[in-house]
């Protein structure tokens, strides 16, 4: 476990690099399940169980990436197809008897209550970001799934890797609502997570464009839209469905997906106790449905 920030950005990064990362006990239990049904599972099958979980997200698309050659690099960017390339008996012996965040964080409660409450949270982005990448026939909904679920990884191996640090970066803002995230982060660690994540994402030879959809210049595109206010969704309801946030997301989701209030209100399934949480919100205009 780290208990000290590291020199500088790229021994931040050869560090995660060359750590097991670890997956949700829930994980390892499902694709042992599998494989003893190895000869009726599908590529489509693990890629359910392993699009649940963050950091086996990661593990699979890290390790194809150098064998699936230059030409097709850009192309793997869905788990199922991933596993169609490693072939599913292969799959399962290199991904066998993995380290569990339960098993690395058991003798640190805190921090494994810490770990899954975020990983829980980007669970529940990533499930936003598909229901509106299908209510907007994105071309490839799977990819943005992965952008959303992958959208904090530095902040899930933080948890997992430095509890104390990521201890540390939340009570400063606890202690203080104005201080930027970026700023804790800096003060704390020497580096932001968002210049891990993307260190990350070039040194595992990450797909081009999950990088792009998790920091992209194009900020207003819709895929990018989509991947961000899912993100942004997830964290403020987290609080509860009275945040202050929420009225300013409502209102950006519904011109992303040209819904009314009430349709987007619908297409959450908020149950009767969380929508009387909700703070007043302003009516909107109608949604402007795109041309043609």
């Amino acid at each position: 476990m780290l208990t000290h920030p590291l020199q500088d950005l790229e021994t931040w990064v050869l560090f995660f690099s060359g750590a097991e990362l670890p997956v949700l006990r829930h994980t390892a239990r499902q694709l042992d399940e599998a494989r003893e049904k190895i000869d009726r599972i599908s590529g489509r099958d693990i890629a359910r169980i392993v699009l649940q979980d963050p950091l086996m997200t990661v593990k699979v698309l890290a390790y194809i990436q150098p064998f699936s050659g230059k030409n097709l690099r850009s192309d793997i960017t869905t788990i199922a197809s991933a596993v169609m390339m490693i072939g599913i008996e292969p799959f399962f012996e290199q991904f066998k008897e993995m380290i569990t965040i339960e098993q690395m964080l058991k003798s640190e409660p805190q921090a494994m209550l810490g770990t899954l409450k975020l990983v829980r949270r980007v669970q529940r982005a990533a499930h936003y970001a598909h229901q509106w990448a299908l209510w907007r026939q994105d071309l490839n909904v799977e990819e943005i799934t992965i952008a959303t679920l992958l959208h904090d990884l530095s902040e899930i191996l933080l948890w997992c890797f430095a509890p104390k640090l990521a201890t540390d970066i939340n009570d400063r803002q606890k202690a203080d609502r104005t201080l930027r995230s970026a700023t804790a982060q800096q003060e704390v660690l020497g580096i932001t997570l968002k210049e891990l994540q993307l260190g990350l994402c070039h040194a595992w030879h990450l797909p081009e464009l999950l990088a792009n959809l998790i920091d992209a210049p194009q900020a207003e595109h819709p895929r990018v839209r989509n991947v961000s206010l899912a993100v942004d969704l997830a964290r403020h309801s987290a609080n509860g469905w009275n945040d202050a946030a929420l009225p300013d997301d409502f209102a950006a989701i519904e011109k992303l997906l040209h819904l009314t209030r009430d349709g987007l209100i619908e297409r959450l399934k908020l149950s009767d106790e969380e929508k009387a949480q909700l703070p007043p919100m302003p009516e909107m205009p109608p949604p402007e449905h795109p041309a043609g």
